[in-house]
């Protein structure tokens, strides 16, 4: 089925395991903040539906998507946190902007994950337009905010276990 047809946040066919004794953090940008704030309700509320406790999760609040990377990196402070969910909105415009942010800010994370040896999701849209924002930020192609956090359940587990 064509990518446009479904919902792509489909999870039907995971085990995903509870996320009850997980501290996770949550950096979300606030440029877009219809968007980012659909991705964050998104991650937020699936934290909840995993047994996380709300008091194990961390949030912040940046200007934008390339202060992400601080935003992650600030988190990780806290040595308690088993990952941190980075989300954000960049939609294509007129000039290259689009191009080095996005860039920076995909490079950005993945420094900040191997920097603390910690899972850091990148849950930042990149889209041509507002429309395949909304439509990826709870609309017809689901919430990439709940996707995000499915990664860090995900990741963390994976991190556990290999530390046992």
């Amino acid at each position: 089925m064509a990518t446009y047809l479904k919902s792509l946040s489909d999870f039907s066919h995971l085990e995903v395991a509870s996320a009850e004794n997980l501290k996770v953090g949550i950096v979300v940008a606030q440029w877009n903040v219809a968007i980012t704030g659909a991705l964050y309700d998104g991650a937020y509320q699936l934290l909840l539906d995993k047994k996380v406790a709300p008091e194990n999760i961390k949030t912040i609040q940046v200007p934008g998507s390339f202060e992400l990377i601080s935003g992650a990196d600030m988190l990780l402070s806290d040595t308690s946190l088993d990952a941190v969910i980075c989300l954000g909105c960049v939609i294509q415009g007129e000039t290259r902007h689009f191009d080095f942010i996005c860039d920076a800010v995909a490079n950005g994370i993945a420094n900040v994950s191997i920097k603390y040896n910690k899972p850091v999701i990148f849950g930042v849209l990149t889209t041509d337009n507002q429309q395949q924002a909304e439509d990826r930020s709870g609309g017809k192609h689901g919430n990439k905010g709940e996707e995000a956090a499915i990664t860090a359940i995900q990741m963390a587990h994976i991190q556990a276990s290999l530390t046992k």
